[in-house]
C-alpha cells in the first residue's frame, strides 16, 4: 500500500534508475491473521503468474489489419523511450506473446539483434484458440447510420450528383457537411448555390468518417494550390477512409502524392446519381482495413516546389511567397538592408 506519492522517472520497482518505491515490511501493509478454521491469508490464484497467455490470445484474435495497427502502436510508444535497454526488454516480453509481432517491432525500432525472450513464471499457453469476439473489426456495426460524410465542393460541382449523394445519406441515417474553399459556399453546375458548413482550412478530413470529392473541373487549378485541400485528401487516404471522387478530382490526388495506381476498393468513382448511392451503400464497412497493410499507411508527401504551376510565362510565386505575412517580413528585411 502506498504511503506517499513517489517522485522521479519511475514509480515502480524494479527499474533501471535505482529509484522509486521500495517494499517496507515494517511500515507496509500487513494482513491480520485470525485463527478461525485456519489462517486468513491474502492469496492469488496460480493463474496470476501467467502474464502472457491472455495477451497472446487477444493478439491472434485480431484481423491482419488490426495486428498491423498494434505493431505500429507499440513501435511508436517504444520509439519515445530513451533507454535502449528498456526498448530491448519490452521486445523480449513480446517474444512470449507472438514472435512475428516481436520481429516487426524490433525491425521498426532498428534493433541490431533480437534479444532473448523474457523469463516467464508460467509458460505461455499455445492451445488457446482465437476468439472473434475480441476483434473490433469482426464486430463492426456494418452500417453508416449516425456517421458523417465530408463533401468537398467548389464552383462547378455537379448539382445532380450532390443531390443524389445527400438523398442516399438521408436514407442511410447518416449526416454530412459541405466543405468548400470559401465558407460562404460555391456555385453548382446548374447555377444553384451550395451553402457550405466548413471552409477547407477549418474542415479537415479527420472530422469525418468518410469523404467525397466533388469539385468542378474549372476550379481545380486553384484548388490544387491549397495545402488544406491536399491534406484533406492525403489524410483521408492515410487513415484508410472511403473516398468517393469525381473525375475532376484526380489531379488533387496526384498533387497530394497519391498516384491512380495506388487506388484501391476504398477509392470509388462517383460519375452518376446511381454511383453516388452505391458509394453510400459501401460506407457500412467504415474503413478500408485491408489498406492498412498496403501503401495507404505511408502518408503521402509533397513539397513546396510541387505545387507551383507549370507555365511558359513568368513562374508563379510558391505558396510561401504568396503569404501576406511572408511578404511583409521580406519587405522589412529589405528595408533594413537599405538603411545606412
Amino acid at each position: 500500500m502506498a504511503l506517499r506519492n513517489p517522485v522521479g522517472r519511475a514509480n515502480y520497482q524494479p527499474n533501471s534508475f535505482g529509484e522509486g518505491p521500495r517494499e517496507s515490511p515494517q511500515r507496509g501493509f500487513t494482513p491480520f491473521a485470525d485463527d478461525e478454521q485456519g489462517a486468513k491469508r491474502r492469496l492469488r490464484a496460480e493463474s496470476f503468474a501467467d502474464h502472457y497467455s491472455q495477451a497472446r490470445q487477444f493478439f491472434i484474435s485480431q484481423t491482419a489489419g488490426e495486428q498491423s495497427h498494434i505493431a505500429t502502436a507499440l513501435t511508436f510508444e517504444l520509439s519515445k523511450v530513451k533507454i535502449p535497454a528498456i526498448r530491448e526488454r519490452m521486445v523480449a516480453h513480446l517474444l512470449n506473446i507472438d514472435e512475428t509481432l516481436a520481429s516487426k517491432v524490433a525491425d521498426k525500432l532498428g534493433l541490431k539483434k533480437m534479444p532473448k525472450a523474457a523469463d516467464a513464471a508460467v509458460a505461455t499457453r499455445r492451445d488457446l484458440d482465437p476468439s472473434p469476439a475480441l476483434s473490433i473489426v469482426e464486430n463492426g456495426p456494418e452500417r453508416f447510420e449516425g456517421r458523417k460524410l465530408g463533401i468537398l465542393v467548389s464552383d462547378g460541382s455537379d448539382a445532380g450528383i450532390l443531390k443524389a449523394l445527400k438523398a442516399a445519406l438521408g436514407k442511410a441515417g447518416a449526416t454530412y457537411e459541405i466543405v468548400a474553399p470559401k465558407v460562404t459556399g460555391a456555385e453548382a453546375s446548374d447555377g444553384s448555390w451550395i451553402d457550405a458548413d466548413q471552409m477547407i482550412d477549418g474542415g479537415p478530413s479527420v472530422l469525418y468518417d468518410a469523404v467525397a470529392l466533388l469539385p468542378g473541373a474549372d476550379a481545380m487549378d486553384d484548388l490544387i494550390l491549397e495545402s488544406a485541400a491536399r491534406d484533406f485528401v492525403a489524410d483521408a487516404f492515410a487513415h484508410c477512409k472511403f473516398i468517393g471522387y469525381a473525375d475532376a478530382a484526380v489531379p488533387l490526388f496526384e498533387k497530394a502524392g497519391i498516384a491512380t495506381a495506388d487506388f484501391d476498393e476504398g477509392c470509388v468513382l462517383i460519375g452518376s446519381a446511381k454511383e453516388a448511392k452505391s458509394f453510400v451503400d459501401g460506407l457500412s464497412k467504415l474503413r478500408v482495413w485491408t489498406a492498412s497493410l498496403t501503401s495507404r499507411c505511408r502518408r503521402p508527401h509533397w513539397t513546396l516546389q510541387s505545387v507551383t504551376r507549370k507555365t511558359t510565362k513568368k513562374p508563379r510565386r510558391n505558396l510561401r511567397q504568396r503569404c501576406p505575412l511572408f511578404r511583409h517580413d521580406e519587405y522589412l528585411r529589405r528595408k533594413m538592408r537599405r538603411t545606412p
